[in-house]
């Protein structure tokens, strides 16, 4: 089972300059988790939400896809609002929020990869129960632990005060996905390849950059990656970082490669392996850039696109 921790809220779309806003569930935890449930997983999101019109679409639309939504002890107040406004396709964010979460307990005995990232982790008062979770189930030793920083600049500070707290995690963490974004703002003028290798030798057994349309990089402790990005016909960008994530933790669960047992495995992944299950996350992300929102595909729908060979 999959477990996420971390924000769920509702992304008001819109062009810049216009004044029509199109209401979508999102949240970048809450995006990874949707994905991960409907690719067939089971899965879990312990998140805050709202008991408003926003907070029952978010939890409707979460479940309708096989998420066990958890969304806090009530009472609770509005539900968090981000506001993307989009510039040929790509969306920037103004965000609404609150993030609130008491001392969460062990990860259930059933679970076998814990996420979070984004919000969740630098959004006082709940970040310091989410970082004390991690620090604890890294210690316990019984899950992967999945990280995305999925920077947030405006609500970061500078790139000097964010740095030392994620590169914490990420040393906590078993499996971390990044942006080049992310790391042009955190690390300006250093490759990202560089960045990716040093963060490896902090402590996680992968830790993979996406690149847009440029592709992905990927460095284990044997193996790295470069990978190009699937051809599609772009709508938007709106939680396609997230559905990447979605699908390299599908991949690596049908691997056998997520598991705190499995850490050595996942440490030693080969070429072949890690080839397969990135490019299939490239596939997931494409599909959710080919329609609005975070709309991430069924597990039938990413088979049907992977046997189309002009897909591939």
């Amino acid at each position: 089972m999959f477990a996420v921790v971390g924000e769920a809220l509702i992304d008001l779309v819109g062009s810049r300059g216009g004044r029509t806003f199109v209401a979508h569930p999102g949240g970048s935890p809450a995006n990874v988790a949707l994905g991960l449930g409907r690719l067939g997983n089971p899965v879990t999101l312990t998140t805050r939400l709202g008991t408003d019109a926003f907070g029952r679409l978010i939890s409707g639309h979460l479940e309708a896809s096989g998420v066990v939504v958890d969304g806090g002890p009530e009472p609770w107040g509005p539900t968090s609002l981000a506001i993307a406004t989009l510039a040929a396709g790509v969306a920037s964010y103004d965000f609404r929020l609150t993030w609130d979460v008491a001392e969460l307990p062990p990860m259930p005995l059933e679970t076998r990869c814990l996420h979070t990232g984004s919000l969740a982790t630098v959004l006082e008062p709940g970040k310091a129960a989410v970082v004390d979770l991690i620090r604890r189930e890294h210690e316990r030793a019984r899950v992967t632990v999945s990280y995305d920083p999925n920077v947030r600049p405006a609500l970061l500070g500078s790139p000097e005060r964010a740095q030392p707290e994620i590169e914490r995690l990420v040393a906590l963490s078993d499996v971390v996905k990044v942006s080049d974004e992310d790391l042009r703002w955190l690390y300006a003028g250093e490759p990202d390849e560089d960045v990716a290798r040093r963060w490896l030798s902090s402590g996680p057994a992968l830790v993979i950059v996406t690149r847009g349309g440029e592709g992905i990089f990927a460095v284990s402790r044997n193996v790295e990656l470069r990978r190009p990005s699937v051809p599609v016909e772009l709508v938007d960008t709106v939680g396609a970082g997230d559905s990447f994530t979605s699908g390299l933790l599908d991949g690596l669960r049908r691997a056998d490669l997520v598991g705190g047992q499995r850490r050595q495995a996942l440490a030693d992944v080969d070429d072949a392996t890690l080839r397969s299950i990135l490019d299939e996350a490239a596939m997931v992300a494409a599909i959710t850039c080919s329609r609005p929102g975070a709309d991430p595909p069924t597990r039938a729908e990413v088979d049907v696109a992977l046997a189309i060979p002009s897909a591939s």
